[in-house]
């Protein structure tokens, strides 16, 4: 075998290892997203464990829709710190949506429905928490979320009735 042979077999052993290389990488990265994609919705389902989240659901529901601050206010502390702690994993959520870190079709499949109601009912109170704190900012993400998802909401069926002729 010659010289030049010997390099040309040389240069196409080279192309074939960057090509490999690259493909292995692509490969990787669809790993790494898909368990980071995996690791995030464990994380947002360990959210809806937790009994504080029960806790404030169940307070926050007994409200009317577009409560006012004062009716927030009348349910005590605890009124207002539940308000505070739905719109804190609310406005997460949110974020986590729009940064397309966690997925909207897992959001609105996992809390959807919740959400919707929550913001229905702490919608008025948020306008003024924003005003009272001169943060037009604040809990922006959790409204932001929850408009996007009563727009699918009212254009879908619930999964219970969508699905009820799934079989596994």
């Amino acid at each position: 075998m010659s010289l030049t042979e010997l390099a040309s077999f040389a240069e196409i052993l080279g192309a074939l290892t960057i090509v490999s290389g690259l493909i292995f990488g692509l490969y990787q990265l669809s790993e790494f997203r898909k368990q980071r994609t995996e690791m995030i919705a464990s994380e947002l389902m360990k959210t809806f464990y937790s009994p504080e989240l029960s806790r404030a659901v169940t307070l926050i529901q007994s409200l009317p829709d577009n409560a006012s601050a004062e009716e927030l206010r009348n349910l005590g502390p605890e009124g207002e710190e539940a308000a505070v702690q739905l719109c804190t994993i609310f406005e997460t959520m949110g974020v986590l949506v729009h940064e397309r870190i966690a997925t909207y079709s897992l959001v609105e499949q996992l809390a959807g429905g919740m959400i919707c109601v929550m913001y229905r009912k702490l919608a008025v109170w948020l306008e003024t928490v924003r005003h009272e704190q001169q943060q037009p900012s604040w809990a922006e993400w959790f409204q932001w979320l929850a408009e996007q998802l009563l727009k699918s909401k009212t254009q879908s069926q619930p999964a219970h009735i969508k699905y009820r002729d799934w079989r596994p």
